[in-house]
């Protein structure tokens, strides 16, 4: 039997102004279909968008075909009053699929100038993220150019059944806050076979988040792969079932990391990093505990979320630092249950590196340089 599947041709002209409109138009036309639709965005054609919300739920399957280059608005004034922290998002959309080997540019650079990261003495605008979805269900994105997001290049909100592939996301190295990848509160997300460097997390997995899988990831430059922040201003987190599998850190800040407020509550558990390379990574495995992302001193607190059940197998590679492997855990929550197999890391020239612990209880197998010692 053989499925009849329509396709709307993304056909304005004027590439010049902006073509908000006539997207939301033509969403609307493909979203409302009974049959399957391909909604193209055709190839050698440029359109400016203002922030726009594709939103569901639609009758029937709909591919986002992205041939062109989508760019994101250079004026600031464009965001006031509209969608907050979005300019391309996806929502309650079910058999989703955004694809075709095109661009999206989101024009960061006027937001960056703009950022108290950059300037303390700012007081930064809401600031959009490039391509977000929420609450989606079974949603593939896949061979697509990500660029010069305003803050994170692609964003997963309540999102369930993720297949991400394929993807280059770039942003400069002093770019501020523009996450490759950020998950909260999703699940079964799988991420793979993607190049990504910016200027912070490669992947940042947080709150809510559940069974992430990321396979052959590049990254670098930027700040490694994170899980966490957690626990930020004595919120309850929970993150479980995280797997990084053959990856590769170029001249990273950090390689893998977890990171985690003081004074928090709940617990990130069940992660697996595995057949990992660090090149010149500053802080290739590192947790902390003690995370402090503020202009104002943080101050000791007694609660903290539990770390337990972390798996780091087959990791090797060159430090940057003297450290190369770093876990600083809480005095009230001690990390539990870290295993650490067969992992050798040494210094850029081949000198030997440091492992500091901090109330951690680990457990050594196979051959594991440099040798974890307590830390007074």
């Amino acid at each position: 039997m053989l499925c009849r599947i329509k396709t709307v041709k993304f056909s304005y002209e004027h590439c010049t102004s902006y073509a908000s409109q006539a997207f939301d138009k033509a969403w609307k036309k493909a979203c409302s279909s009974s049959t399957p639709t391909v909604l193209l965005i055709p190839k050698n054609k440029r359109y400016l968008l203002k922030p726009v919300n594709f939103r569901g739920p639609c009758k029937s399957k709909v591919s986002f075909t992205i041939m062109g280059t989508l760019e994101a608005s250079r004026n600031q004034e464009d965001w006031d009053g509209m969608i907050s922290r979005h300019w391309i998002l996806f929502s309650n959309i079910d058999n989703l699929t955004v694809r075709g080997g095109g661009t999206i540019n989101g024009n960061g650079k006027i937001w960056w100038r703009g950022s108290c990261k950059m300037d303390a003495s700012t007081v930064s605008r809401k600031i959009s993220d490039a391509l977000s979805f929420n609450s989606c269900k079974n949603l593939r994105v896949e061979n697509l150019k990500v660029m010069d997001s305003p803050r994170m290049h692609i964003s997963l909100e309540k999102c369930t059944g993720v297949d991400a592939s394929h993807l280059t996301i770039t942003a400069p190295t002093e770019s501020p806050n523009t996450d490759g990848i950020h998950i909260t509160h999703s699940k079964n997300v799988k991420i793979a076979n993607s190049f990504i460097g910016t200027g912070d997390d490669c992947i940042s997995i947080v709150s809510g988040s559940k069974n992430v899988m990321a396979t052959n990831i590049v990254c670098g430059p930027g700040h490694g792969i994170s899980i966490g922040s957690l626990g930020a201003h004595n919120s309850e987190a929970q993150v479980s079932n995280v797997t990084v599998d053959r990856a590769r850190f170029i001249g990273t800040t950090n390689g893998v990391r977890i990171k985690t407020w003081q004074g928090g509550k709940g617990y990130a558990k069940s992660l697996t990093f595995k057949n990992i390379v660090m090149h010149n990574v500053l802080n290739p495995i590192i947790i902390d505990q003690n995370y402090c992302d503020s202009q104002n001193p943080c101050h000791r607190q007694a609660s903290a979320v539990q770390v337990m059940d972390v798996l780091y197998q087959n990791i090797k590679g060159t430090s940057a630092s003297e450290v190369a492997i770093n876990l600083q855990c809480s005095n009230d929550r001690p990390c539990r249950h870290v295993l650490l197999q067969d992992v050798n890391l040494v210094g850029v020239g081949g000198d030997s590196a440091k492992t500091l612990c901090s109330n951690v209880q680990w457990i050594k197998r196979g051959t594991v340089i440099p040798p974890p010692r307590v830390h007074d």
